[in-house]
């Protein structure tokens, strides 16, 4: 009995979230999109058209990855501050009010980058993940 009246209780609080009425997810702001809205709170994926938008609007695009893949195939216009130094280099990324997007290789150190760039005081983080994705 009592293993039951625990399982109960545990469960509960996922299986009312099932029973809510609907909810709503309120869109960017007029002006603004998805990726703006979600940046303005933390880090916002962002495809490579959105991130190219971004970049003509003046946001940095900055390489996470090595200088040596950054001098491979890094993107016209990217500035390189590998993952392991930008808390050191943050005056290459500008003022914190700055838009900022960042890539590397594979997705996981840009989404490092970006967590970190946030905890720094940066409140426009846009995460684009892979390279390929541009």
């Amino acid at each position: 009995m009592r293993r039951s009246s625990l399982l109960v209780l545990l469960a509960a609080p996922l299986l009312g979230g099932c029973a809510s009425g609907p909810r709503t997810v309120a869109g960017p702001s007029p002006g603004r999109s998805r990726a703006e809205a979600a940046a303005s709170s933390g880090v916002a994926r962002v495809s490579g058209a959105e991130a190219r938008r971004l970049v003509a609007d003046g946001a940095l695009l900055v390489d996470v990855r090595d200088p040596e893949d950054f001098a491979f195939d890094g993107i016209d216009g990217a500035v390189n501050v590998p993952a392991a130094e930008v808390s050191a280099r943050l005056a290459e990324l500008g003022p914190p009010g700055l838009p900022v997007i960042v890539y590397c290789e594979t997705g996981r150190r840009s989404a490092a980058v970006a967590r970190e760039l946030v905890q720094l005081g940066y409140a426009r983080v846009y995460d684009l993940g892979p390279r390929a994705a541009w």
